[in-house]
């Protein structure tokens, strides 16, 4: 467990095993892939760019992937590479799509990626939120580590930010849940001024008026998915501690 932008996250080998593990330890449903995370300059590579839909120009994407990675954590949904294993890809639109991650390049996390990278001698690794099913992502080392120092299944480290606020802090744009999600697998048709749009799977850590924003910039309109047209969700929020109370 590490911290990622201004939350934290459970970073595991992608082996299918492993992925089963966290799938049981966080009650999460049978048939979760979770994410795919990698360092920064890698992370174009989990894509099968040949099968972008022809009016979603390959560049363009690439450029609304580099401001809103420079911005701070984010995720793109699109089709995966051949080489990445089922267990971490999942079918959308009779398409085989993938979830890549990223804590954005401004996150001391991107160190620690690299290095189990190395270690491990994988191009990719699998990611989820630091949470149990149906509650929000832990943003506070202590709590996280409370939630999950008692594992039958796994043991759990953490890797905490020096200073948990100061990491909000490095994002400001962000608040403290999960990273929101846009789709570039399939255009969503054409926005009001003419731009093919890309879908918003998910409502998360940056605002859809801000995504939009950039979009446009890019060239780009958003469409909001069903479950992603209501406000961002809150904050998890933490109890006062009791007095005696060990982390």
């Amino acid at each position: 467990m590490h911290g990622f932008a201004g939350l934290y996250a459970l970073t595991a080998r992608a082996d299918r095993e492993v992925v089963a593990r966290v799938r049981r330890m966080t009650g999460r449903p049978d048939g979760w892939t979770g994410s795919v995370t990698t360092v920064p300059s890698a992370l174009t590579g989990l894509f099968d760019w040949t099968r972008l839909p022809a009016e979603l120009p390959r560049r363009q994407v690439w450029s609304l992937m580099e401001e809103l990675y420079e911005l701070g954590p984010f995720g793109f949904r699109g089709p995966a590479a051949d080489r990445l294993p089922s267990h971490l890809t999942s079918e959308r639109d009779g398409m085989t799509t993938v979830q890549v991650m990223s804590p954005g390049r401004h996150c001391p996390s991107n160190d620690f990626l690299r290095a189990a990278l190395e270690r491990t001698g994988a191009e990719f690794l699998f990611t989820a939120s630091a949470r149990r099913s149906d509650e929000l992502p832990h943003w506070r080392a202590d709590e996280a580590a409370r939630d999950f120092r008692h594992e039958p299944w796994v043991r759990v480290r953490v890797l905490a930010h020096a200073d948990d606020g100061a990491a909000r802090l490095r994002h400001p744009h962000h608040t403290p849940v999960a990273a929101s999600v846009v789709s570039f697998h399939r255009s969503a048709g054409c926005g009001r001024a003419g731009l093919p749009a890309l879908t918003l799977e998910r409502q998360g850590s940056l605002s859809a008026e801000h995504i939009r924003s950039v979009a446009a910039n890019h060239g780009f309109a958003l469409a909001p998915a069903p479950g992603a047209a209501g406000p961002r969700p809150a904050p998890r929020t933490y109890a006062p501690p009791l007095p005696g109370r060990d982390a």
